[in-house]
């Protein structure tokens, strides 16, 4: 025991130093060195953990979200379920111990009946009991025989309430629990530079630290008793947002200790610097329609899914094919363009410094960087258009193309800007 409490004080110095070495090396620098600084770790106090269960589970979220979420149950046929034929549990368990592979987490938004967008968030399917080794990694954990679909969902914390709420509000007859597990269970993000890098990234060996996996000791104290499987996954929107995973929430997540345990301000700041928004914050609640924040780029939305609320507005924007304002990165800088720090606040007016006419908002601010919801016409299409925050005309504001942006986004870019010079 005096040993595992001399571990445990080694490792908080060690995070601790962690911390405050990552505190000074931002503070030195000027504007995000984020690239540079990878990769990094943070649990996200921002997000809570509700879960859904029931054999209406993916039924009834069906027909609300805008992503398809059959791909987290059809894994079911595939994944070693029992057959009728089967007395033992050892006959429907893979001979080769191999770790359970999870299907990809899905990102959605619920939107209002107007298309109008409410709430986002991810889902995760974790791996039933039957799907697990048992502590030892020697046999399969317990399986139920009855045992109904359970999905996990990282929402929105500042409007967990009201999440809660609205999906209560849907589920009339549907067979399905929802409750907050967030006491049980906490989000997590790991990013930076060097998780982005040009060739493709593959998962952290996350499935060999718990259940279905080889068995790592080093890793035992983390990965003993969890029942929701060990598993960091691909951020499901971009590549270059790296990876996400729901773990227990007393514990650090595996696989972190080697990385940096930082701040979750730098992947709010990683997030703004690509332009990719997340939460009803940042997405006005009520407000914003999901094509102008990039959700379809950002893998929200399915376009042949089939019906759910909200789904009239966003199939006839996306068939129209026009839109004229999305959200953009933004940098704050003055005259001689070095960045302004803590200059501009969310919901500071975007206008042409020439004429002063209005070119859109911005949604948030961090520093010298923050996101806006501009008119692409303004903003990115007329070369002579210098912007500012209304007002104050010695805050000059930068608008950029994300890397990440569809070519055919692009390609309407130009076709618009040929329109206008025709």
């Amino acid at each position: 025991m005096a040993l595992l409490r001399f571990r445990s004080h080694i490792r908080r110095l060690f995070l601790t130093g962690i911390r405050i070495n990552q505190a000074r090396f931002f503070s030195q620098q000027a504007g995000s060195r984020l690239d540079d600084a990878g990769p990094l770790a943070c649990r996200l106090a921002s997000r809570s953990v509700i879960r859904f269960r029931g054999p209406d589970t993916v039924k009834f979220l069906q027909g609300l979200l805008t992503c398809d979420v059959r791909p987290l149950a059809d894994i079911a046929s595939l994944d070693g379920e029992p057959n009728s034929s089967s007395s033992s549990p050892s006959s429907y368990f893979p001979i080769s111990i191999a770790p359970f592979q999870s299907p990809p987490p899905r990102y959605a938004a619920l939107l209002t009946p107007q298309g109008r967008f409410l709430y986002d968030l991810f889902l995760y399917r974790p791996p039933c009991p039957h799907q697990k080794l048992n502590w030892t990694g020697t046999a399969p954990g317990t399986h139920e025989t009855e045992e109904a679909l359970s999905l996990l969902a990282d929402v929105d914390a500042s409007f967990l309430d009201e999440i809660l709420g609205c999906f209560r509000k849907y589920k009339l007859r549907s067979k399905v629990d929802i409750e907050n597990v967030s006491e049980e269970l906490s989000c997590w993000q790991r990013f930076g530079g060097k998780l982005s890098e040009s060739e493709p990234i593959q998962e952290p060996e996350a499935s060999s630290v718990g259940w279905g996996g080889a068995m790592d000791h080093s890793s035992m104290s983390s990965a003993h008793g969890n029942g929701s499987g060990w598993q960091w996954f691909k951020d499901p929107r971009l590549e270059c947002l790296g990876f996400r995973g729901i773990f227990p929430a007393n514990i650090v997540s595996p696989l972190v200790e080697a990385d940096m345990v930082d701040d979750e301000q730098h992947y709010l700041l990683w997030r703004i610097e690509r332009g990719v928004p997340e939460g009803s914050a940042e997405i006005p609640k009520g407000e914003a329609i999901p094509l102008e924040y990039n959700l379809h780029g950002l893998n929200a939305i399915s376009f042949d899914k089939g019906c759910y609320v909200g789904q009239e507005l966003v199939a006839r924007t996306h068939h129209r094919g026009v839109i004229r304002k999305r959200l953009l990165p933004l940098i704050f800088t003055d005259d001689r363009e070095i960045e302004l720090n803590q200059e501009v606040s969310p919901g500071s007016e975007v206008v042409d410094r020439g004429t002063n006419k209005k070119v859109g908002m911005v949604n948030i601010a961090v520093g010298s960087r923050g996101m806006g919801l501009l008119k692409l016409e303004e903003a990115l299409l007329k070369k002579q258009v210098s912007l500012s925050i209304k007002e104050r005309t010695s805050v000059r504001v930068k608008t950029s193309v994300p890397d990440w942006w569809p070519a055919e986004w692009t390609a309407q870019l130009h076709e618009q800007q040929c329109g206008s010079l025709s």
